[in-house]
């Protein structure tokens, strides 16, 4: 298996996103130290990897037939080989939650059980994207326990994140497909948007970086609505990198300016590593 085919099946593109929930989550629960975070963040890179890869095992069948230039029916790895990396991957990210506490373990174990199950039956449930949008809920609560408990604000940050993630993952079931059939549902995406309208409230640096968050979102819904060849795959991966942003402007309204701009670093990372690396 080649390093790139490792890149590819891992999705490692879409990395920054993970680390800046892991520092959203860490800020809104209040002083997370770098150690915490670098750890949680650790810990939910295993588990994004891992997800991945189990991904593309289950759907193995699946994207023979609609993306047969995916790396296993392509040949470029076997699906018993990635199925063992993926649940070690996982396995991997509970022990790095081990030093962050019982709680933080409990969250864990959640989260694995929660991408096993998306990975398993995505294709086959109707309720996938809310499945998935538990996933990135958890990995909020996953850093948020790391630091102290799951507080008010990094409650209703993972709230948001999660019906951003619904509307994501709604739009990425139908990327195969290249359209999408219904629009109605992508109007979650309104409720991140005007919640961290709200978070950002009068702070200007906050109300700027909800203001990119906000081109992002109605970017990536242009390109969806468009309906041209490859604009779903676009307005997706568009919609992946906007996490950070979302991200962003929650840290910078907790006040936390400058780790705002390492949030904002996530989203400039995703979208240049999408260019080396897919992100779907």
């Amino acid at each position: 298996m080649t390093p790139r085919t490792i890149l590819r099946l891992g999705r490692v593109s879409n990395l920054p996103t993970v680390w800046t929930n892991a520092l959203a989550g860490a800020v809104l629960a209040g002083a997370p130290t770098p150690a915490t975070v670098f750890l949680a963040a650790l810990s939910l890179s295993a588990f994004y990897i891992g997800g991945m890869w189990l991904n593309d095992a289950f759907d193995a069948e699946i994207d023979a037939r609609e993306r047969p230039d995916r790396p296993i029916p392509m040949g470029e790895a076997g699906r018993g080989t990635v199925f063992t990396a993926g649940f070690a991957c996982l396995a991997v990210g509970v022990l790095i939650a081990c030093p962050l506490g019982s709680v933080a373990v409990g969250v864990a174990v959640a989260l694995g059980a929660t991408v096993i199950l998306y990975d398993w039956l995505h294709k086959r449930m109707t309720i996938a994207p809310i499945v998935m949008g538990a996933a990135r809920f958890l990995a909020y609560g996953l850093a948020a326990v790391a630091v102290g408990s799951l507080t008010g604000p990094a409650l209703f940050g993972a709230l948001g994140l999660f019906a951003y993630i619904i509307g994501l993952t709604y739009a990425a079931k139908q990327e195969a497909y290249d359209r999408i059939d219904r629009m109605w549902p992508l109007g979650i995406l309104a409720m991140p948007v005007l919640y961290a309208l709200w978070q950002a409230n009068a702070m200007p640096f906050a109300l700027l970086l909800w203001l990119a968050f906000a081109i992002v979102v109605l970017l990536a819904l242009r390109f969806l609505l468009r309906r041209g060849k490859g604009d779903v795959p676009l307005g997706v991966v568009t919609l992946i990198a906007g996490i950070a942003l979302y991200d962003a402007v929650l840290i910078a309204a907790a006040g936390e300016l400058y780790l705002a701009m390492l949030a904002v670093a996530g989203f400039c990372a995703t979208l240049a590593l999408q260019r080396l690396a897919p992100g779907t």
